[in-house]
Parts: C-alpha cells; structure tokens; sequence
C-alpha cells in the first residue's frame, strides 16, 4: 500500500504545479457556467412549472458540476498511460514488483484531486455570491451536504474505475481513439454532464439511473440540489457501491489477462 500512496503523492504534487493552466482552464468554465445558465433561464420562463427540477437547484447543479469537472471528466485520463501501451514502454512497468492496476488507479486518482484542487474552491466563492438564483444554493440540509460529500468520493472512485477499463482495453486494440470517444461521449451523456438526468423522459430516466454513467458526478450533485428523495437516495447510493464493485474487480482482472499476454515488439 505505502508504494501506491508513494506515486499518489508523487502525481498529486506535480498536478498542483499546473496553477497557470487552471486558472485558464476556470475562465472557459465560468463562461460555459454562465452560458448554460441562461440557456435553461429561457426554457424556465417559457414553462416555469414544467420542469422537474427548480431553477435554483439547476442553477446549483451547474456551478457544482464545472467546480468538480476534473473529477467527472471522461476526457482527463492519462496520455502517458496510453502512450506506454502503444510504444513499448510498458514492459519497464512490467519490471517493477506492483501491480499495473493499482499504481495506474493511484495515480489517476491524485491527477484528478489535483486539478480539481486548484479550479474548485474559487469557483465556488464566486457563485456562493452570485445573486440568487444565479448562483449556487446551501445544501437543502447538514445530512443531504454529508451524503453529497460520501457520494462525490463514491463518483469519483466510479469514474477512475471506468477509465482503467478503457485503459485495459487498449492492450486488446491498436489505436485507443476510437475506444476513448465512443465510451467519453457515452459517459458525457448518461452521466448528466450534458444535461441531467431528471430532465430525460421518465422512462429514459429510470434506464438510465440503473447504467454505471448515472454512478458518476450525477448521484452527488442531485443530493446537494435536492432533487432525491430519501428512497431514490438509498437505491443511488447503493448502485454506486455495486459498480464500484464490478468495475474495480472487471478492470483489475481485465488488466491481469492483458499482463499474461501482451507482447512487446523490438528492444
């Protein structure tokens, strides 16, 4: 455990280096924030009751989703990884007495604490004084802000879990891009990143909810809104911990096969 926890460390620090690109990278949030506001404040006034979520908990769910983009993001992982997959450069990591799958999840997990670390508390601050309902609202209760807090960590265990399956296949192909866009643009649009999920139609919804996307940023940042009951909370919750579950143990085992029989041309 204390090597895994070493490149932890290692990554987790040398993300919190890049202060210059996050702040460039929270100018393009505030302004895509900002923009997708407006957007729903046009659908709101035309049908105010006709949506199943308030415009401040939209609001709300908004500014949460760009402050912890780097921990939802499927885009973010790791070229390094792909890169010693393709060229070669694995058979070193195969040297080493690890395990391939835990210092990848190690260090994909500091890379994305890291930048969320430098984007997420001014963005924030700066929406906690926006005038309402512009701006991002208190969470509905102290339970609802813990259960936001437990279900953040649980999505982003999810969304790393996934990624490392993405990796694993990439063993198993020639080139990672069309692996990375299809099941990117699958994440982005099951999870809730494009819009939430409440909004889909209610069948949809429910089809959606049982997917491993719908583990990700959308179950923490619907507690913190208050758009859950109690009973859609428990089932979420507990469908974060069963693919957590299946994707770490898929993965991990993905990961163990591809080890036994990948080969390593020239050197």
């Amino acid at each position: 455990m204390r090597k895994y926890l070493a490149f932890f460390r290692l990554r987790f620090t040398m993300g919190l280096q890049y202060r210059t690109a996050a702040i460039a990278g929270m100018t393009t949030q505030f302004a895509w924030g900002f923009m997708q506001i407006m957007i729903y404040k046009a659908f709101y006034e035309t049908q105010p009751d006709a949506f199943p979520m308030t415009f401040s908990a939209t609001t709300s769910y908004i500014w949460l989703q760009q402050a912890f983009l780097a921990l939802f993001d499927a885009w973010m992982m790791e070229t390094e990884i792909f890169d010693s997959i393709l060229n070669g450069n694995i058979a070193y990591e195969l040297c080493r007495p690890i395990r391939i799958y835990n210092m990848w999840f190690s260090r994909s997990l500091a890379n994305r604490i890291s930048r969320a670390a430098l984007r997420c508390l001014p963005i924030l601050l700066i929406a906690v004084f926006l005038p309402y309902p512009y701006g991002i609202s208190a969470p509905v209760s102290v339970i609802h802000f813990m259960l936001f807090s437990m279900t953040l960590v649980l999505g982003l265990l999810v969304t790393v879990a996934f990624c490392m399956l993405i990796y694993g296949l990439t063993f198993l192909t020639i080139s990672p891009q069309g692996l990375r866009i299809m099941f990117t643009s699958m994440v982005e649009l099951f999870a809730g990143a494009v819009i939430p999920l409440p909004f889909f139609p209610e069948k949809v919804q429910k089809i959606m909810e049982i997917l491993p996307f719908a583990a990700m940023q959308n179950v923490a940042l619907r507690i913190y809104s208050g758009s859950m009951s109690a009973t859609e909370m428990e089932k979420a919750v507990l469908l974060q911990v069963i693919w957590l579950i299946i994707l770490t143990s898929g993965g991990s085992l993905l990961c163990r096969y591809a080890e036994k029989k990948i080969t390593v041309q020239g050197g």
